[in-house]
């Protein structure tokens, strides 16, 4: 059998290596349009689901977001999603998913704001793997109230994707199969679970994703971890931090994107250190955190080097730092390459 990495579906150039394979050694036919594709999951949709009821948990990642709109596209109010705002997200993207699924494509949409419930369970905690395990935890208890709340719920969405099945050793592709416990939905619960994207790579999930509306900033944005900023703070996870770290994360992404150079690397964020050290603003002297920028370009996920950023982009994206967000005083630019480092530092 053959096995890829989990994160090749973030890259184009990884959708390349899988599709070649898939095309050249597999003999798949390459034949696909966004609005064949659309149109004919649109009505294949509506045969499976009927007037039953469907529901999806949305993070706001490109492929939960089509797979989103293309099942609401199918069978309308009948969709409900749930939003779970862990207060670990970046400036203004609750807001901004609230926004375009709620007001743009008219979806029901239960937003659940639990910043402080995921903030207490975070208390005290500094060890990587157990804040993610606490961060997952969580999203799924928060996730399982919701969905009790609304009854009987006859279809999950999930934004399964090609390469998650042939990562995960999956057999034959198919549109739907019955499933237990899925994101931790309690096992004598049944769902049907609906993956209306399982056959396409992730530049084909774009594309049908801007044919269907959905904005570029959501379509190209680069790969977000579960546990949002919690596993970018290092050290103890608090709603200070992560209030510093949202702002100079904005200005870093913001930069890119003015620079037209967010396109041009794989990943890029912002890490807050947990170390303070001694600075001066204007005639004050200041103790303050450290930040580091981080942007990778990678094939694969495998392996990725440093980006090669300009030192006047760097520059400028340090002083706004400095100068505008409180409670940073020192900027650093990690030059780590994976290996020996992770392209995220927890």
């Amino acid at each position: 059998g053959v096995q890829f990495h989990p994160e090749v579906e973030h890259c184009q150039d990884g959708d390349k290596v899988l599709r070649n394979f898939l095309y050249n050694v597999c003999g798949v036919s390459g034949d696909w349009t966004t609005d064949s594709f659309i149109a004919d999951k649109i009505k294949e949709l509506k045969e499976i689901i009927g007037d039953k009821k469907v529901l999806c948990a949305l993070s706001g990642g490109v492929d939960s977001s089509v797979a989103a709109v293309l099942v609401h596209k199918a069978i309308g109010d009948n969709l409900t999603c749930v939003f779970v705002d862990h207060g670990l997200l970046r400036k203004n993207e609750g807001n901004d998913v609230e926004r375009i699924f709620r007001d743009k494509f008219d979806m029901n949409l239960i937003r659940v704001n639990c910043e402080d419930r995921f903030l207490g369970k975070l208390k005290g905690v500094t060890e990587p793997e157990a804040k993610r395990k606490i961060i997952g935890e969580e999203f799924i208890r928060v996730f399982e109230e919701e969905s009790n709340k609304l009854g009987k719920m006859d279809f999950l969405v999930q934004g399964t994707i090609y390469p998650d099945v042939v990562e995960s050793g999956h057999g034959e592709a198919a549109t739907i199969k019955s499933h237990h416990n899925v994101g931790g939905i309690p096992e004598d619960i049944e769902f049907q679970i609906v993956e209306p994207l399982r056959e396409l790579f992730k530049d084909e999930v774009r594309a049908v994703g801007r044919e269907l509306g959905i904005p570029d900033h959501m379509i190209d944005r680069h790969p977000f971890p579960g546990p949002g900023l919690g596993i970018r703070i290092l050290g103890e996870v608090t709603k200070e931090k992560a209030d510093i770290l949202r702002e100079a994360d904005n200005i870093f992404i913001k930069e890119l994107r003015n620079a037209d150079l967010y396109n041009k690397v794989s990943q890029a964020f912002v890490v807050l250190l947990p170390v303070k050290s001694v600075g001066v603003m204007g005639d004050v002297r200041t103790y303050e955190y450290t930040a580091v920028l981080r942007s990778a370009n990678t094939i694969d996920f495998m392996t990725a080097t440093w980006s090669r950023l300009p030192y006047e982009f760097l520059e400028k994206v340090s002083n706004r730092i400095i100068n505008e967000v409180k409670g940073i005083n020192r900027l650093t630019y990690d030059i780590s390459s994976k290996p020996p480092a992770t392209i995220e530092w927890e």
